[in-house]
């Protein structure tokens, strides 16, 4: 299926247009039992959502599918009713954001890991970064403190161990080569890799821009990582039939297999 790239503001022109279609109407209740309106980035959620529209389609579900080239608006679209559900993002991420900006969303059920990988240009290996060597990581506030988190474990810095996931550059205790790093909108990490030493780029974002990560990475995080990816729903949906029954055809066999052989370990199902 030829993928579909939307910026932002598309997106939300051609929903709204297409509002009346979804679904379900938004604050209106229980959504209805044979269709969805479903957002996910682009890359990986992307092609494995065309996996369980497939399968969706066999069981008498039909699913719009919204593709989003960044992080913002998957959530805001679901709360704003334009969505039903969405499959992009980690809890730590969900959780983070629905608190700041007051949403009224859940997650429902887990979908897969994207390990973290470190990728450089012009390195084979985390050991070879140098004095004062500009190293890049996401500008959000869960993905940035997973990036730290991953430098920690590749033996790059120490960070005050109380931070946890919520960890800034300003919790690094220790920078033995004194690296500069450098925070940068996720998706735009891997277009200015020339410009860094290194930089730790989420998974959709590094297979959208070529990479292969478990082959390209310089590092890359452990398959059991916590950062396990969800689903969500408003809050007012999330005993619906049609996302229970959603999450059953998710967490198929058949959406298993095909994940294991598409990706090869650079995504990883959770069931």
């Amino acid at each position: 299926m030829k993928k579909v790239l939307i910026s932002a503001l598309t997106a939300l022109s051609m929903i709204g247009l297409a509002a009346c279609g979804g679904g379900g109407d938004a604050g209106t209740g229980e959504l209805a039992e044979d269709q969805l309106k479903v957002g996910v980035t682009a890359g990986p959620h992307e092609q494995i959502m065309e996996k369980v529209i497939e399968l969706a389609a066999e069981e008498g579900l039909e699913i719009d599918m919204t593709v989003f080239t960044e992080y913002v608006m998957p959530n805001v679209a679901l709360d704003e009713g334009e969505l039903d559900l969405n499959s992009f993002q980690h809890k730590p991420y969900l959780d983070n954001f629905k608190e700041e900006r007051n949403l009224d969303l859940v997650d429902v059920a887990t979908t897969v890991n994207f390990p973290m990988g470190i990728y450089s240009t012009e390195l084979a290996d985390v050991a070879e970064l140098q004095e004062g060597d500009k190293v890049g990581l996401p500008n959000d506030p869960t993905n940035g403190a997973r990036a730290l988190i991953l430098f920690e474990i590749a033996g790059l810095i120490t960070l005050d161990p109380d931070a946890g996931v919520t960890a800034t550059v300003n919790d690094i205790t220790d920078n033995p080569h004194n690296l500069d790093f450098i925070e940068l909108e996720a998706s735009q990490i891997p277009r200015q890799l020339d410009e860094l030493a290194a930089a730790a780029i989420n998974t959709n974002f590094a297979i959208e821009h070529g990479f292969v990560p478990t082959e390209d990475s310089i590092y890359i995080e452990p398959s059991d990582s916590p950062w396990v990816n969800v689903l969500a729903v408003r809050t007012e949906n999330e005993n619906d039939a049609v996302i229970q029954k959603f999450i059953e055809i998710y967490q198929s066999e058949e959406v298993k297999q095909f994940i294991e052989e598409e990706f090869a370990g650079s995504v990883v199902a959770s069931w």
